[in-house]
């Protein structure tokens, strides 16, 4: 049972049944899922809900539907029925057991509103929609995919979902989802997944051809550690990004140089701190020859750029921007190929230390799944995964405004919204 208390006055709960497992509905391949090196990289769990109000329909059914559209779905995505495992090379791999994600029904005391009105103050309360396997050491202990069916006392309903990232990127995951409500619906898949991962296999032999900062391991001489060590606040800002001095430059480039300038005068870095920026790139139309339609994986690779803070504050804001798109021009078809061997050569991670991780959900054209209830009321992430992330996510009815999500220790904030405002 989950609960939160908003303003003293009334307290969240979150009744929780036993979890069961939701096979695929056939039987399905079974042995060992190869995982790529792109995927080894982003192994954290991403929570994800969708809230979904309907006064005609109600909620009586939700749970019957979402489960068994679940397992007609995993007939096609038999990989997330199984359960990761370590390869003798040292590399995560999925074990095909068929066994199925973990379901969990659900009910909430209070109605989708009041939840919405108590996630406004308290946004860590969405977790209490997420099924969580209580105590999980790491990751070989924690579900590769987890679904739960939160009801709520007005007839809406809440499906909340939590998936290791390795086993599927942003693109690969809003395709499943879709898929997932295709089958609810009783539609065929309108694009069946290409499982086949071994296509990014790294070379033989490996060829790093790149110096991939990506992971380099920078030291903190601005001690943003101790500040990190405040309480944090978690912030989501609209803001449509308007500068006439650039005129060249996509909303995604401008954005993130802002943020990523903002944050390091708000952290009061040292001017001679490094910094990086981190931040995914598609590569699925990248590579030569491109992923096939349907690509089921990891088919994005971190891209990077690197200045000392005193740079960034002290130059126009323009050459913050050229940073970004120079990253973005990075990824090539042999920058890529690197990376993978890079990994393979090293079993190195990405450095978060002076580091900004962006993550851009606006990008997606994430659409919620449709089990026959219509769109959501909302769709959105629970919380960050890391403290150097930020998350920027659609907003608005034509969802065309981004809003900004990340969390910054509380003394650092209110500078960095000083700094944002100014532009």
């Amino acid at each position: 049972m989950g609960s939160a208390t908003f303003d003293g006055k009334m307290e969240l709960e979150i009744k929780q049944d036993e979890p069961t497992r939701v096979p695929p509905m056939e039987e399905t391949e079974k042995g060992q899922y190869y995982l790529c090196n792109l995927d080894q990289n982003i192994a954290v769990i991403m929570r994800t809900i969708f809230l979904y109000k309907s006064e005609e329909k109600g909620n009586k059914d939700a749970a019957k539907v979402v489960k068994e559209s679940l397992s007609k779905v995993l007939v096609h995505y038999y990989p997330l029925a199984g359960r990761l495992t370590i390869s003798p090379e040292a590399k995560l791999i999925v074990e095909c057991t068929g066994e199925g994600p973990l379901f969990v029904e659900a009910e909430a005391n209070c109605s989708v509103m009041e939840m919405l009105t108590i996630a406004t103050a308290d946004p860590m309360a969405l977790k209490n929609l997420v099924y969580e396997v209580p105590g999980a050491k790491h990751i070989l202990e924690t579900p590769v995919f987890t679904v739960q069916v939160t009801k709520f006392s007005c007839g809406a309903f809440a499906v909340g979902l939590a998936m290791n990232h390795c086993m599927a990127d942003g693109i690969s995951a809003v395709e499943f989802i879709k898929s997932w409500g295709e089958k609810a619906r009783g539609l065929p898949l309108s694009i069946p997944p290409s499982l086949d991962r071994t296509i990014l296999s790294a070379r033989d032999p490996p060829r790093i051809e790149f110096s991939h900062n990506e992971f380099l391991d920078i030291e903190d001489i601005s001690n943003t550690h101790e500040l990190y060590e405040e309480e944090m606040t978690y912030r989501l800002k609209n803001k449509a990004l308007e500068d006439g001095a650039i005129t060249k430059c996509t909303t995604f480039e401008a954005l993130t140089a802002l943020v990523w300038r903002s944050r390091c005068k708000a952290l009061k870095m040292h001017p001679d701190q490094q910094t990086k920026l981190l931040f995914a790139v598609d590569g699925r139309s990248r590579f030569d020859p491109p992923l096939p339609k349907g690509f089921f994986g990891n088919g994005i690779v971190l891209t990077n750029a690197l200045s000392k803070a005193g740079d960034l504050l002290d130059n126009p804001f323009s050459y913050a921007v050229e940073l970004v798109k120079g990253a973005v021009n990075l990824v090539t078809d042999s920058y890529m190929r690197s990376a993978i061997d890079y990994f393979e050569m090293t079993r190195a991670r990405p450095s978060l230390d002076g580091t900004l991780v962006v993550t851009a959900w606006s990008r997606l054209g994430f659409h919620s799944p449709n089990f026959g209830w219509g769109e959501t009321i909302y769709t959105g992430p629970v919380g960050l995964p890391e403290k150097e992330v930020a998350l920027f996510l659609p907003h608005g009815e034509e969802r065309k405004c981004i809003s900004v999500h990340l969390g910054m220790p509380a003394s650092a904030m209110k500078i960095f919204e000083d700094e944002i405002e100014q532009i």
